[in-house]
């Protein structure tokens, strides 16, 4: 794992941010408190060991910013940390190529140097699509967002960026212009809003025309923002970044609405919409779809011999137990101690192996909770017959699923165990 360098001759400013960041970010740190000292752990654990610096710009041996100097000829991102602030210090540090500065003057500067951080470690594997008919344009925006981690991809105009987002479905921010031959950025944006929406693809129109309509304009055209030329650093990467966490943001409200709150499974409503388009394509491809429900054996007993908090120790051990044993299967919770897995391109046998393996290893491993140890088993129905719809297929691994508790649980019955 990478290490994150924080060079700073405060003994209690470089202890709160290796505290704040080994907590948070649970990234290892390395401190130095003088540019000597971060040369020397540059040279002996190499420049590639660190995936950012945090560096004082004022150290007893580098009154002027030489050790930033040094972590940015190094290739490592650097945050540079400062007590004074005057616009020509703000233009040499951007100028040098920094990610950015931070004034050490409240404790929310720290605050914002640990959000930075988070920040870098999501970009790495975000994608930026710049579209600019000017190749210098292109080239500026591009190095400024690779400054931040951002892999950064670029077109003239709008028909090569539909070509390369057809390429790269996965980009998320789309920087475009307004004049561009072939296809201009209203014309671009319009196109790609039949398909993808504001959450799915982010769009910051960028011009230097004199309209005052144009930022309006780009905006009812289905854009999320716009950035008017010429521009400073800190406004597009804030135009960015605030975009990228209002995007985040939507993300993890609408993870957490198809999330199961206790054990962090998916529930019933994820498990019926996203299992729906496994099942039609399993029907259309002609290829296998598995389909298990499964349930705690005796889980009122659970509840009443050790209490309701051991039996939520047990439900959330058996749902992460679930997603390590099928990584690759969509696992969900449907309330209580009852639990479904779709396990797409697996035919009945196998799946009907690997639930028994699961079944095994299950019972024979005890649950600490509460300082006891509690014992546990399972039974399971499984089914590869596809019906016309999901629930029917669901409805028929419950079946199975009820002959296996009858037949004296914790066993799996598949297909060829039924008998309906």
């Amino acid at each position: 794992m990478k290490k994150i360098l924080v060079i700073e001759d405060s003994k209690t400013v470089n202890k709160i941010l290796q505290q704040v960041i080994e907590s948070q970010l649970n990234i290892p740190v390395d401190v130095a408190e003088t540019m000597a000292e971060c040369s020397q752990f540059i040279s002996d654990n190499g420049a590639d060991s660190y995936f950012a610096a945090m560096v004082d710009l004022n150290l007893p041996d580098a009154l002027s910013g030489e050790a930033a100097a040094l972590t940015l000829s190094k290739q490592i991102p650097t945050i540079v940390l400062t007590a004074d602030y005057n616009e020509n210090m703000r233009s040499k540090l951007l100028d040098m190529g920094v990610v950015d500065y931070v004034i050490k003057d409240s404790s929310y500067s720290f605050n914002y140097a640990i959000t930075l951080l988070k920040r870098l470690l999501k970009n790495q594997y975000l994608k930026i699509l710049v579209t600019d008919d000017s190749k210098v344009s292109r080239q500026y925006l591009a190095s400024l967002l690779k400054q931040h981690l951002f892999q950064v991809f670029t077109a003239e105009n709008g028909v090569q960026a539909l070509a390369i987002l057809n390429q790269e479905p996965d980009i998320k921010v789309l920087l475009t212009d307004y004049n561009m031959p072939e296809m201009d950025g209203f014309a671009l944006v319009k196109e790609l809003r039949k398909n993808k929406d504001k959450q799915e693809l982010a769009i910051i129109g960028i011009s230097s025309a004199d309209d005052a309509s144009l930022s309006a304009r780009f905006i009812k055209h289905g854009a999320n923002d716009f950035l008017s030329k010429p521009f400073i650093h800190e406004e597009l990467y804030c135009r960015v970044n605030q975009t990228l966490e209002h995007i985040e943001l939507i993300e993890e409200i609408q993870d957490s609405a198809n999330r199961d709150f206790m054990t962090k499974l998916y529930n019933r409503r994820y498990l019926y919409n996203q299992g729906a388009a496994l099942h039609q394509h399993a029907l259309q491809s002609g290829k296998q779809l598995a389909v298990a429900i499964m349930d705690i054996d005796h889980f009122k007993e659970v509840n009443d011999t050790y209490g309701h908090d051991a039996g939520d120790v047990v439900l959330i051990h058996f749902a992460n137990m679930l997603i390590k044993c099928f990584p690759n299967g969509l696992v969900a919770r449907l309330g209580g101690e009852e639990f479904c897995l779709l396990l797409p391109e697996l035919d009945n046998q196998h799946a009907a192996e690997r639930l028994d393996k699961f079944r095994q290893t299950l019972a024979a491993m005890p649950i600490h909770a509460e300082d006891q140890e509690i014992w546990i088993s399972a039974s399971f129905g499984v089914t590869n017959v596809l019906e016309e719809q999901l629930e029917a297929q669901i409805n028929r691994a419950d079946k199975l699923l009820y002959e296996a508790k009858n037949n004296g649980r914790n066993q799996v019955f598949a297909d060829v165990d039924g008998q309906f």
